[in-house]
Formats: structure tokens, sequence, C-alpha cells
């Protein structure tokens, strides 16, 4: 990203608009990135405005610096961690847990200090690439809470009972080929091609139908939520109501036509 002027003392997030991407940046390097009540509440906006932004088809979230996060800086949230989750009520949830959920895909890129919250939001993005140095934790129960933004439910569905709660019940580190192994992160890569490799991959996913995307995305969390047999239900209206899109008959045109599609609908 380019080079902007120093954050301020309680961080901040940034966001910017890279053709259909729109990168989140958690930018408090001196601090590793720990966050502030602030910057909570801007992650909350920054989900938002990707959700309304038309043209915007993947979320890259990623530090700035040599950590990705280390999590709350907790004595600043002495009376918001009475609330769950901490996310800005009626914005899109950057953990996915309530509604309004966000609807287009996020790709996190992972380096370095990743705890506690840092993990919970990688767990809620849809496809996670790590730096090989990466620093996973949920330290909560060191400080006598609990995880509480997904990892009770996501580390568990993903690991298995017994991989999550070796961590979750002992707040102890693992690092990015166990996370792999336990399937939180999808690729492993050197130190600092982690954000190369993430917009590789959402400009991958920008590059295919909006509406396909958005089905897909909408029938799996079905599928997480409600079982198998509700987001089998589901399939033939999902399906039905593609087939009726611009997209779909683009999709067609460009198979007769041996091309790539260009797909234009939102």
């Amino acid at each position: 990203m380019s080079e902007t002027t120093p954050p301020p003392p309680e961080g901040r997030i940034r966001v910017e608009r890279r053709g259909a991407l729109m990168l989140i940046g958690i930018d408090r390097p001196t601090k590793l990135n720990g966050f502030t009540p602030q910057m909570v509440d801007q992650l909350s906006l920054a989900y938002q405005r990707f959700e309304d932004d038309a043209e915007a088809r993947v979320a890259v979230l990623h530090g700035f610096g040599q950590h990705f996060s280390a999590g709350l800086q907790l004595d600043l949230f002495e009376d918001r961690l009475h609330s769950s989750p901490l996310s800005t009520a009626g914005l899109a949830d950057p953990f996915q847990l309530r509604p309004p959920f966000r609807t287009k895909p996020c790709v996190a890129a992972m380096q370095g200090v990743c705890f506690t919250l840092a993990c919970e939001l990688m767990l809620a993005a849809d496809i996670v690439v790590a730096a090989s140095n990466c620093r996973f934790a949920q330290l909560e129960v060191k400080r006598g809470i609990m995880a509480n933004h997904g990892a009770t439910i996501r580390m568990i569905e993903r690991a298995g009972w017994g991989d999550a709660m070796l961590y979750l019940l002992s707040g102890d580190e693992f690092g990015a080929t166990e996370a792999y192994r336990m399937h939180l992160v999808q690729e492993v890569v050197e130190p600092g091609r982690q954000l190369e490799r993430a917009i590789e991959i959402a400009e991958r996913i920008a590059a295919q139908a909006p509406l396909a995307i958005r089905a897909t995305l909408a029938n799996g969390r079905t599928m997480i939520q409600e079982g198998h047999a509700a987001a089998v239900a589901e399939l033939g209206d999902l399906q039905a109501r593609l087939l009726k899109s611009e997209d779909a008959a683009e999709g067609v045109q460009s198979f007769r036509e041996r091309r790539a599609a260009a797909f234009n609908e939102r």
C-alpha cells in the first residue's frame, strides 16, 4: 500500500480500494497492531464500506509491519468486554457472528504475532494465507476470560474437539505448520509474501461472477448454521436465480466462444 502519515497513538484501520479489491489494514505497528476501541469501531465501518461498495468484490485483511495483531489492548476494554460481539450493531460484523453478515468474500494475510482477537478475525475470513513465522494463540484463559468472538466455534468445526481444546484450554502458542494441519489456514508462505499471495487469490476470485460468488458463500453459510438438509433445500432456488442473470448468459457465451468471461452484475 502507498506510504502515508504515521498512525495516531490509538491506531487506525486503513482502507484502500485497488481495482475490484478492498484492502483493510490494521495500522498500529509500534504496539504490535494491538486493537484499541477506536480501531475496533473503525474495523466495523471498514467491513460495512466493503459491503456497500458495489465495485469491491473481495476484501483482503492484513496488518502493517512485522505482525498481524497482538489482539485487544485489554486494559482499554474493561467496559466493552461485557458486550459481545465488540463490533458495532447495524454494521457488517467482521467476526461473522451476527447479522448483518458479510456477503462477499474475505481473504486474510497473516504474519508474526496473531493473538486472541487476531485469530478470531482470521477464522472469520473465508481464505487465509499465513507467513511461516506466524505465532497463533488464544490467550484468553490466561487472563481469566474466554475467547468469545468465534474461536470456540470455528476451531472445533475445522480442527476437531481435541486439537481445538488443546489450545483453547491451555492458551499455548502454535505455529503456521500446526495451523495448516488443523485446517485453520489454507496456505503457508515465506514471510513477506503473505499479502502478495492473498492479493493473488483475491484477484482470482474477483474475476469470477459476483452473484455466483455470493450464492456460493450464502449456501455454505446455511450449511454451517442450519445443517445439511437446509443447505440442500435452497440449492434449487439459488441456481434458478443465477440462471436468470446476465452473468450466467455471459458464462455460456464465453464457453461457446472459448474466451474468458466478462462478468458485470453485482
